[in-house]
């Protein structure tokens, strides 16, 4: 391929829209904004189109992921490929040939079976089929070790650089202009935020900038301040020549227990692979002139990956060996793209990171971009794939190098439920974390914080045994569970974010960002929701009155740079007041349980008897040698306190509290059993129960919204108009009838044979004696959600299960208001 320069005549000095890269996402951004009438898109690839990984790319085009929003945006891509060949006359080499997954153990065979049960939800054919069907369907595979697998009809491959120049075709067609070999040089900012960009033909100044590099992304994106964490790694495959028995009809093939992947490509087999063991490339920086470039790789280190293809299709002994091919693919610290607008840097926007996946899934990315540039948000829930979800300290070179070695094999990896990260562990760490580890705590890991999952007997056990069933940490967890309900728990709750926001508008500002009035007294606790001109919910958080004008804020570890970025964007410009991140600063040890009055009330001069320390108030106590803030609030549904402690005092703070614990049957308790604790009390969590797509009034949060406060708040007339209509669906909580069968989310929702919803989150009961969910349902069908009969579907097996508009545990609050 030639990368001899082709200036172009003259480039445009304005652009509504700029897109940097010319790579199958970039173009696909091109695509749908120009397509959804946005006027004057420049697209700028510094070298030609393709020319970094795309054209390289294997051409998968797979539909089912691990979640439902993006089987649905992998499935319109699908779609558009379906009918870009004809809508420009570009051939895309797009074939719907059907996929199979395989399965060679139990575990995988669940996970599948699971897969196929929520495809459901949204009218995704997939079959679960048997080993003979599969022989059937690809008769060079080798089935004697299956189990079964699944077998997708409409999924297909197709060919990467073409696509690519039938979607810039359809870009130009619709106004959008696309300069080859014109590189980026600078992105410019001004006050309010993007300006344009730099080029060494000069400068072009816009109104929104898209930054679609691909794996040059973390470097442009870091010269203007956004944080976009992703690290090249070596992606192999190898093309097969003279395979005897293969035709045009031969399915994609995914074998995930050999890290293998199969595809038909003209009249050859290629093997693709996702290894366990990823190799970093370009650790000191990618070379200047790559373009259109392969890499060395190992032959070495691609071997277990032949050994294994040679038994699934023995053919492959035979044939031979045309292409061994290494190329670098960008992969980010969780295997989730980064798509959105940059918290950093206003009307930036990015689209990049995608894992290996990005054929497969830029149709769905380019018509996210356009729409959240055109109207100011996204169309759907995308938080998974949220940039705003990055932490700073990620894009870390270190960092970066050790995650990815990982992250890249566990695209195939099986994908148990709470599966935690072996690299680039300890980053982030409570001040009570030795302590904690040293009494048998299992660390997992959210936003680089270690936090306590569960307690082993024995600090030598502290380690995950991984399944679809119970886990080995099922019982320890469960007799947390029963010892928060009956006695006491001690939870280390130190990577909760915390901002302060102080000043004399402090009051008015965060009044209009939060639904519930929090405009109380100081020393109170309000539970709230920050709500969108939707309804939705983009945040669920508390905030504490600590003085007439100075507040503390309370959110989700995993949400710290979102509910920061959200609340700063909604504080006018000539306000008063100033917002802070505390986190920090502050550790948090939470005190739950019926005894956990009596326990504090044993190392305190301070009233915390129910007349002078009431629920929903916090204030400063002595405690040890410190002075804590103490606030009476749950998550768990017990009496109890979180203790919010200046980091310098919190190990002596600890040291104290569980010195006097012992009498009070206090018991250290982690995570998954806060999980238990709080799903059973049908407390909602964001990112799965609630998202910006949901309303209060859906989630059934009303109590926590105030229609008549003054000046109102965001979202207040569209939550007026679905007053007056009725919500379409709400949020139920579910128990399972059969104690056996565990649920974890998007279980497809079942009521007198009608698909009606899916679980939105799932944990086992200890107390209830059964796995419980919770999930919305459709409303319309029925004049009381919970009339008629409900089963909840797991591996395809529908489970009996009873439905609640309230909390089965506790409905009236009497164990927290005491």
């Amino acid at each position: 391929m030639s990368t001899r320069p082709e200036r172009p005549a003259e480039l445009p000095r304005s652009a509504s829209v700029i897109v940097i890269g010319g790579g199958v996402i970039g173009c696909s951004v091109a695509y749908h904004l120009a397509r959804d009438g946005v006027s004057d898109v420049t697209l700028l690839e510094r070298r030609q189109l393709t020319s970094g990984t795309t054209w390289h790319a294997a051409g998968l085009v797979g539909q089912l992921r691990t979640s439902i929003n993006m089987t649905e945006l992998a499935r319109y891509t699908s779609e558009l490929y379906l009918r870009l060949e004809e809508e420009t006359g570009q051939a895309t080499g797009y074939r719907r040939c059907g996929s199979l997954s395989l399965a060679t153990n139990e575990e995988r065979f669940e996970e599948l079976k699971r897969s196929a049960s929520m495809a459901k939800v949204f009218g995704l054919d997939v079959e679960v089929v048997t080993p003979a069907a599969i022989k059937a369907r690809a008769p060079l595979l080798h089935t004697g070790d299956l189990l079964g697998g699944i077998h997708i009809p409409s999924d297909g491959y197709a060919n990467a650089v073409d696509i690519t120049n039938a979607l810039a075709k359809g870009a130009r067609a619709a106004g959008a202009r696309i300069f080859q070999n014109v590189p980026v040089t600078a992105i410019r900012t001004g006050p309010g935020g993007v300006t344009g960009v730099a080029t060494d033909q000069g400068d072009i100044a816009a109104e929104f900038v898209v930054l679609c590099a691909g794996m040059w992304t973390r470097e442009l994106a870091a010269t203007v301040g956004v944080n976009v964490p992703l690290h090249a790694c070596e992606h192999y495959y190898a093309l097969f020549e003279s395979v005897a028995g293969l035709d045009a009809g031969f399915p994609v093939v995914r074998d995930y227990d050999a890290c293998a992947y199969y595809k038909y490509d003209a009249g050859k087999l290629l093997l693709g692979a996702f290894e366990p063991h990823a190799r970093p490339w370009a650790t000191e920086g990618i070379p200047e002139d790559f373009c259109f470039d392969e890499i060395a790789g190992s032959m070495e280190h691609f071997e277990p990956i032949f050994e294994q293809a040679m038994v699934r299709m023995p053919a492959l002994e035979s044939a031979g060996l045309e292409t061994f091919f290494c190329g670098p693919e960008s992969f980010t610290p969780d295997v989730r793209y980064h798509i959105g607008q940059a918290p950093e840097l206003d009307n930036c926007f990015v689209a990049a990171g995608l894992n290996s996946i990005g054929l497969q899934s830029a149709g769905g990315i380019g018509r996210v971009i356009s729409e959240w540039i055109r109207v100011g948000h996204p169309p759907k829930d995308l938080w998974e794939v949220d940039v705003r979800r990055n932490q700073p300290f990620q894009r870390n070179r270190k960092y970066l190098r050790e995650r990815v070695s990982e992250s890249l094999g566990l695209l195939y990896a099986t994908h148990y439920p709470y599966r935690q990260y072996d690299t680039a562990r300890g980053v982030r760490k409570s001040p009570l974390h030795d302590r904690l580890k040293a009494i048998g705590a299992c660390h997992g890991e959210l936003a680089g914080w270690e936090r306590p999952n569960w307690y082993a007997p024995d600090p030598a056990l502290a380690r995950y045994e991984y399944s679809y069933g119970r886990q080995n940490w099922f019982e320890h967890s469960a007799a947390e569970h029963r010892a928060v309900r009956e006695k006491a728990g001690l939870f280390d709750q130190s990577s909760f974010a915390k901002f302060r926001l102080e000043g004399d508008d402090t009051a008015r500002v965060l009044n209009f960002v939060c639904a519930n009035n929090i405009d109380v007294r100081p020393g109170r606790i309000v539970y709230t929701q920050w709500l969108n001109k939707r309804g939705g919910i983009e945040a669920d958080l508390t905030v504490t009155r600590l003085a007439e004008d100075c507040f503390l804020i309370v959110t989700a570890a995993a949400t710290e740079v979102r509910d920061f970025d959200w609340l700063k964007r909604h504080i006018p410009a000539e306000a008063r007041c100033v917002l802070t991140n505390v986190t920090s600063a502050l550790g948090v040890i939470s005190i739950m349980g019926p005894n956990a009055r009596a326990l504090l009330q044993s190392l305190t001069p301070d009233d915390l008897s129910h007349e002078a320390f009431p629920f929903a108030h916090s204030r400063e106590i002595e405690l040890g040698y410190a002075r804590v803030r103490a606030s009476r609030i749950t998550y768990v549904g017990e009496l109890g306190w979180e203790l919010y402690i200046p980091t310098e005092f919190v190990a002596g703070v600890y040291d104290t509290i569980v010195a006097a614990g012992a009498p009070f049957g206090l018991t250290h308790a982690g995570y998954h059993a806060l999980d238990s604790l709080r799903i059973e009390k049908a407390y909602r969590h964001w990112g799965h129960d609630i998202t910006d797509e949901d309303t209060p009034l859906e989630a059934s949060l009303s109590f926590a919204v105030k229609f008549d406060k003054p000046g109102g708040f965001i979202g207040r007339e569209a939550l007026l108009k679905e007053k007056a209509e009725g919500p379409a669906r709400k949020l139920l909580q579910f128990r399972l009838l059969d104690p056996r069968p565990l649920l974890y989310h998007n279980e497809p929702i079942w009521r007198d044979d009608a698909l009606v919803g899916h679980v939105t989150s799932g944990a086992y009961g200890h107390t209830l004696g059964g796995a419980i969910g919770l999930g919305y349902v459709d409303t319309a069908r029925a004049q009381d959600p919970v009339e008629g009969t409900f089963h909840i579907e797991v591996a395809g097996e529908r489970i009996p299960a009873e439905a609640s508009s309230v909390p089965m545990y506790d409905p009236g609050n009497s164990r927290i208001r005491c």
